[in-house]
């Protein structure tokens, strides 16, 4: 049998790579997908050398046409961690601009809908699939300036409760991961648009915020449980963060 393939988006960087390295170096053969090619080009040429399987895909997930034509280059699939998402601002419904909404939109719910279409053939088909859904805290509970991206997060975790049911008693697993408060190199900078003091300020006075490995590790763990163990969903905060609202800062 071929060695099982684990598709990822959004593998550039934060969560994707990390979930790509862990992948890899648990066995699978990692196909990484991102928009930004020399990146994935470099992670796939990292594994590579260290004797691990990666293959990398430049990949815009919300360009359906390109998604479906990555999908029927895939000789097989058995994972697939819909990764690729992305917060953009923080200002209030009242004032929040309809642009902002639309791209968050597009990339956390459209982007993870285009890829597990796609590939849902192939995963059932593998006879023993596995789709994870990279949402986050903020697709359960609210906070004052996130309405575009909650509510984008809303939809990716409908997504996931969704397919559950309509996959019941298929050889398809469906896991969300549901990650808190993350400090990775881009995440808060995207989503100031570059400003380093509002990103900055988000995780101030955070003595150990999540790093992306720590929900990269979540993920290799669920998807390696034993096949009838299905993993709904796995809310992964820091110690020091209580809720969306109540974060623990020291002076």
């Amino acid at each position: 049998m071929s060695t099982r393939t684990a598709v990822v988006t959004g593998a550039s960087s934060g969560i994707g790579a990390a979930t790509a390295r862990r992948l890899a170096a648990a066995g699978y053969r990692v196909v990484l997908t991102a928009r930004r090619k020399e990146r994935i080009e470099a992670l796939a040429a990292e594994l590579t050398a260290a004797g691990l399987t990666a293959e990398p895909h430049a990949l815009d997930v919300t360009d359906r046409a390109a998604v479906d034509a990555f999908a029927a280059g895939l000789d097989r699939c058995d994972v697939v961690v819909n990764n690729a998402g992305g917060a953009i601002g923080a200002d209030p419904v009242a004032t929040s601009d309809p642009a902002d909404w639309r791209a968050m939109y597009e990339v956390n719910v459209l982007g993870v809908l285009n890829v597990t279409q796609a590939l849902l053939p192939a995963l059932r088909a593998s006879g023993d699939g596995t789709i994870v859904v990279l949402s986050s805290t903020a697709g359960h509970a609210t906070y004052e300036g996130g309405g575009g991206y909650v509510a984008a997060k809303h939809g990716a975790h409908v997504i996931a409760e969704t397919l559950r049911l309509e996959l019941c008693g298929e050889p398809v697993r469906v896991i969300e991961i549901a990650p808190g408060m993350v400090k990775t190199e881009e995440f808060a900078k995207t989503r100031f648009a570059g400003d380093e003091a509002k990103a900055a300020a988000v995780y101030a006075g955070v003595a150990q915020p999540l790093t992306a490995d720590d929900i990269a590790d979540t993920v290799e763990w669920a998807v390696t449980r034993p096949s009838h163990v299905n993993i709904d969903l796995l809310v992964v905060r820091p110690r020091a963060q209580a809720s969306n609202s109540k974060v623990h800062r020291e002076n």
